[in-house]
């Protein structure tokens, strides 16, 4: 199902802020910790759609888009680094009074999502119930190749013509995925980028990302208290497995959960397992 709808908005220190919520307030009896998602790039919440719905069966579920993506605010000047995105972070868990000790969210986080989280947990005091981590970007190195090229010639990219800009977002974002996407959620995956706004925006959001934010954060995992969850796809291409059985034996106590034959997008390529991965560790 494609369908997806961000129906509220928050107004962040970097922009306006789409998000939603499913499930019911408090979970099954009330024992159930509210879930936050994060995506990564250059996704948006959407790839989030089916584990989201799967995991709101018995509790409640948050989802957003980080400013610069998918359907929040995209502009010029926007600061929308993963420094920024923490921030942003944070302050979301405020307003949705995720912050008091009987209302800490578990966070399921993927790619530089996963960054996001664990630099809201170890630098701004956000604090979680439990905490997954899906294919992150959290160890050094990271950025493919192309990755750091587009980044390193951002105005020469933005000014490619439109159809050749699209062309090369459907190839960037097809690569994540082993077996293949399907045609109607490739193209809602690169939409949001063949915009007038969000064409440059595809460009802003690599080039203002670079492996200072996670180095900043990685000698501090060993003070991750919270449980944690490591889910790997095998068959990543863009962060090869190597890194998260590096990322769980630093995380004190972490679980590692390797997802045969998924790509970087274990959410599209193996939804209904990350599901059953994520309820087990849930509870």
């Amino acid at each position: 199902m494609t369908e997806w709808l961000l129906d509220r908005t928050f107004r962040s220190a970097s922009g306006e802020v789409r998000w939603t919520s499913l499930g019911e307030k408090d979970g099954a009896g009330g024992g159930a910790a509210p879930v936050v998602l994060l995506h990564g790039t250059p996704f948006s919440s959407f790839v989030w759609r089916g584990v989201a719905r799967a995991l709101a069966a018995g509790r409640q579920v948050y989802v957003w888009d980080m400013p610069g993506y998918g359907a929040s605010e995209m502009r010029d000047g926007q600061d929308v680094s993963l420094a920024a995105q923490a921030a942003v972070f944070t302050e979301l868990l405020a307003h949705w009074g995720l912050t008091g000790p009987d209302r800490r969210p578990a966070v399921v986080a993927h790619d530089f999502g996963g960054c996001v989280a664990l630099r809201a947990h170890l630098l701004h005091g956000a604090r979680y119930e439990r905490l997954a981590l899906v294919d992150p970007v959290a160890l050094a190195p990271w950025g493919s190749p192309t990755y750091r090229l587009l980044g390193a010639h951002a105005e020469v990219f933005r000014q490619l013509p439109r159809e050749l800009h699209r062309a090369l977002v459907r190839e960037y974002v097809s690569s994540a995925s082993r077996p293949g996407l399907r045609p109607d959620v490739l193209e809602r995956l690169v939409e949001p980028w063949c915009t007038d706004r969000g064409q440059p925006a595809f460009y802003r959001q690599i080039a203002q990302n670079d492996q200072r934010f996670t180095d900043e954060v990685a000698g501090r995992y060993g003070e991750i208290a919270v449980p944690t969850l490591v889910c790997w796809g095998t068959a990543d291409t863009w962060i090869p497995v190597a890194r998260g059985q590096e990322l769980a034996a630093r995380v004190p106590g972490a679980q590692l959960r390797l997802i045969e034959g998924a790509g970087h997008l274990v959410q599209e390529d193996a939804p209904g397992e990350l599901a059953v991965a994520l309820r087990e560790f849930l509870g």
